[in-house]
């Protein structure tokens, strides 16, 4: 391993088990949490901010703005969680978050790269906040709002076609999740980017095996949904999502058509104690001060 690559891993993988530890230790604050999903994207977003995604420097506050009101209304201001990705300029790459209830894992990476301030966070979930549990367009780091799950990728499909045409440099990246290939809109949507040729759509997805009832049924998505991917016409390749040189060659492939990297992940990764909800896994709150003990414990073995 080169002194190079030696170097970019060290930090891609710092700033995920930085992420992983940031998301327990607010899940233990405020019992409770998303926390299978950081366990298992906690690679993918620190590749994408670290290592992938060509962005420009933030545009917006450290500290998250208070929600101002329904824009056209009176007080009513618009502004948008996409500023934390830096300016819309057409060499800069655009990131689109589908899967909203990821939102704290968002927010923890932004923190993480110096985006977002480490104090932003104490207004997860709070009345009046931008930092919603539910990331919507306000949200740092989110630009558009995608719905319960499905609609962020026919968004992200309209603005690659719209800079394809203006002849932008800058890639669209969309980060998904393997339950939201449960949806028709987004089949609807891989074959309409793939018939128009999105070379520069990069789509990068959370494939945890995870819904919020269990586990998903792997016939239910497609199998095997790199298959299915290619049969619309796109490019898709599987690789093992903590695995950074393997993320590293597939997201930074770059196919004449729409690349779809379905990342097979863990989803209890770094936290092997939380395996012992399977197969519930979505959300994590404790049930006795027994329990939340046991994760303190996992928690203080982190920081060492």
């Amino acid at each position: 391993m080169s002194g190079e690559s030696g170097s970019w891993k060290m930090e891609t993988q710092a700033v995920a088990d930085a992420i992983r530890r940031r998301v327990l230790d607010h899940v233990l604050r405020n019992n409770g949490g998303y926390m299978s999903q950081a366990c298992s994207s906690a690679e993918i977003f620190a590749m994408l901010y670290t290592r992938v995604m060509k962005l420009g420097p933030s545009v917006a506050p450290m500290a998250p703005r208070r929600f101002g009101g329904v824009p056209g209304k009176p007080g009513g201001e618009f502004f948008n969680g996409g500023e934390y990705n830096g300016p819309k300029e057409p060499q800069y790459d655009r990131f689109i978050f589908s899967p909203s209830h990821y939102a704290l894992v968002l927010y923890t990476a932004l923190i993480e790269v110096g985006r977002l301030a480490e104090s932003g966070l104490e207004e997860f979930n709070q009345d009046g906040s931008t930092v919603e549990m539910i990331g919507a367009e306000h949200s740092p780091g989110v630009e558009t709002t995608t719905g319960s799950l499905g609609q962020a990728l026919s968004q992200a499909g309209g603005i690659a076609l719209a800079r394809k045409q203006r002849g932008d440099s800058g890639s669209v990246w969309v980060f998904m999740s393997d339950g939201e290939f449960q949806e028709g809109q987004t089949w609807e949507a891989i074959d309409a980017v793939a018939r128009f040729g999105l070379d520069k759509l990069k789509v990068v997805i959370d494939a945890n095996g995870q819904q919020c009832d269990g586990c998903i049924d792997e016939g239910e998505v497609g199998d095997p949904l790199i298959s299915r991917i290619r049969a619309y016409g796109a490019s898709a390749v599987e690789v093992d999502g903590h695995d950074l040189d393997a993320l590293d060659r597939a997201m930074t492939a770059r196919p004449d058509r729409p690349h779809f990297v379905v990342a097979r992940t863990n989803p209890v990764q770094g936290l092997e104690l939380f395996g012992e909800r399977a197969p519930l896994l979505h959300y994590l709150r404790f049930t006795s001060e027994e329990e939340r003990a046991r994760y303190q414990a996992a928690y203080e073995e982190m920081v060492v």
